[in-house]
């Protein structure tokens, strides 16, 4: 409720009964399965009109649980217990193709198994391209029938998709004592097109709202290009597996290449089988234990202390 009041005072003059109930119930909605919530900053998408409510269903054609519509963006807190806390934090950005959220698979279970390591979890749902009943049928559809379409409307909304990723990381960052977290060791991990929020975030971000390290997992660089390395960029991970059905690995490579050729620090962990969207999923391969590899990589790099 503190969330609101803030957002109120800060981003509106007046604000409607309808409006201020849709936020109310967007709040309460997250208290069954996180500790708070947090709604960002925001201004309206130009040009763009959300008539069908956010939505959190089950999906048939994705095999996964999934939000859609997004239109405010929010913050959902995991906070592991004191006595493992170690004061690193994670800003989570699931995948979905900007017209969807996976939310478990790639958002509150890696959440859940950052808490049993010490670290604090943020899973952001980011601004989303407004969608029907179904924005996973419209995406599959588009995506067969008309890709060109699907772009331009990514290209309409990724941007403030990356503003909420770069108000996450602010918000984080200004709360680390409320949390009990470290303002130099505050991550951004995302998938897919969480992926390409998380490097628009890394090529865009100032002082205040810079990720201290970077993980892009199947990261969509068709939607947000490979770009030079920031100067100073902080250190990434990128993980990805060689048989992405997207296509995703050679961009996974030139992203590494962008980093390494600029001297800056990167690792790179590439399957030879896995597909895309592996997340948390149980697969029986390798891919199953990626996670193990982004902690292993934590702690070398000094980012988690054990």
């Amino acid at each position: 409720m503190e969330e609101i009041g803030i957002l109120l005072k800060k981003k509106r003059k007046y604000i409607d009964m309808k409006q201020f109930t849709f936020l109310l119930l967007l709040t309460m909605s997250f208290t069954t399965y996180s500790q708070d919530i947090v709604i960002l900053p925001f201004e309206k998408v130009k040009g763009v009109k959300y008539k069908t409510e956010e939505r959190e269903f089950f999906s048939n054609l994705w095999d996964t649980q999934v939000i859609t519509n997004v239109s405010t963006p929010t913050l959902a807190v995991y906070e592991p217990e004191k006595a493992k806390r170690n004061g690193t934090s994670v800003i989570i950005a699931p995948g979905g193709g900007l017209y969807g959220l996976s939310i478990n698979s790639e958002g509150i279970e890696v959440a859940k198994w950052l808490n049993e390591k010490g670290i604090t979890a943020f899973v952001l749902k980011y601004r989303l391209v407004p969608s029907g009943e179904d924005g996973i049928a419209e995406i599959n559809n588009l995506a067969e029938k008309d890709p060109d379409k699907l772009y331009e409307n990514v290209g309409i909304v990724l941007p403030y998709s990356v503003q909420d990723g770069l108000n996450a990381v602010a918000y984080v960052r200004e709360n680390a004592v409320k949390y009990g977290i470290k303002t130099d060791k505050i991550g951004f991990m995302g998938f897919s097109a969480g992926g390409a929020v998380t490097m628009g975030v890394a090529y865009t971000s100032g002082a205040s709202n810079k990720p201290d390290f970077l993980v892009p997992v199947y990261p969509w660089t068709t939607a947000q290009p490979v770009q030079s390395a920031p100067e100073n960029a902080s250190p990434m991970l990128i993980i990805c597996a060689t048989d992405d059905a997207l296509g995703l690995a050679s961009g996974s490579i030139e992203l590494y290449n962008s980093w390494h050729n600029s001297k800056l620090n990167v690792a790179l962990h590439m399957y030879s089988k896995g597909g895309h969207g592996f997340g948390m999923r149980k697969n029986g391969m390798p891919t199953d234990n990626w996670i193990e590899r982004f902690y292993e990589w934590a702690v070398a790099e000094g980012i988690v202390l054990e």
